[in-house]
């Protein structure tokens, strides 16, 4: 069995699965940039609405990424992403938060957590690591989003600790994916940012690698993948899509390869 597939919806948007958690029940999608209305530099599925795309073009990529999946898109919560580390607890009551519109998403989080059945978790991403975790004993889900700043301050590791704390998830119990994002073959680091890594992990030589002039090839994958087992999650139920979004920039977006002009995939998590 792939770790990770990318197929066709009906509509003629294209997305990815990870057929563990097809398979364990859970609702979810990687989205492509592939099957949008959205012009250049946005071409086209583009699922950011703080991007400087036109907003309706937006809404109506998230609706048709929505019926692909098979989620309800009036229910979608959404996040304004800061690179931090803190993470939201959604009851049903938030259900449909930032679906239409920025100023109504979370704010000042980057990871979702819930066990509400029915509500649609969705983070945005051109680079960053997505991370999808459920819980298939408890019936919890969570998602979060890993930039450089995120993995350094170990998101993927606090938000299994949440999900643990607020609804018992016992982290063996946890199925664990590492969604398209930049890889080690396209992402230099400076020495700053190496040195944060390097106090704060120490597995850090798995995922830094030494260049010239002072520079590290960084594994973001890695990185997160070694705090998800730190975490308790087994290794064997981790899977990693091992696509790298700049090496692929017809297939996804990326924010380093494109110089910031572009659009967002996104990703989303449903307890069903």
């Amino acid at each position: 069995m792939h770790s990770f597939v990318i197929q066709p919806g009906s509509n003629g948007v294209w997305y990815g699965t990870f057929p563990a958690f097809t398979a364990a029940g859970f609702v979810h999608g990687v989205s492509t940039r592939l099957g949008g209305q959205s012009a250049e530099p946005f071409l086209s599925l583009n699922l950011g609405l703080h991007t400087g795309d036109r907003r309706e073009a937006v809404i109506q990529n998230r609706q048709r990424f929505a019926a692909a999946v098979g989620i309800n898109f009036s229910n979608i919560v959404t996040a304004q992403q800061i690179h931090g580390n803190e993470i939201a607890v959604i009851d049903r009551k938030q259900a449909g938060l930032g679906k239409e519109n920025y100023q109504e998403s979370i704010a000042g989080v980057d990871s979702l957590i819930t066990n509400c059945s029915q509500v649609p978790l969705m983070l945005f991403f051109a680079d960053c690591v997505p991370i999808l975790i459920a819980d298939p004993v408890r019936g919890v889900v969570g998602i979060s989003h890993a930039g450089w700043k995120g993995t350094v301050m170990k998101i993927a590791l606090r938000t299994v600790k949440k999900m643990s704390e607020h609804f018992q998830t016992s982290p063996h119990d946890c199925l664990a994916a590492i969604g398209p994002s930049i890889g080690s073959c396209c992402y230099d680091v400076g020495e700053q940012v190496s040195h944060q890594f390097q106090t704060n992990f120490s597995q850090w030589k798995s995922f830094l690698m030494p260049q010239e002039n002072n520079q590290w090839k960084l594994n973001l994958w890695e990185a997160n993948r070694h705090q998800l087992i730190e975490a308790g999650v087994p290794p064997q139920k981790i899977f990693q899509s091992n696509v790298c979004t700049a090496c692929n920039t017809s297939l996804f977006f990326s924010y380093r390869k494109e110089k910031g002009l572009t659009g967002r995939i996104g990703a989303v998590l449903q307890l069903s």
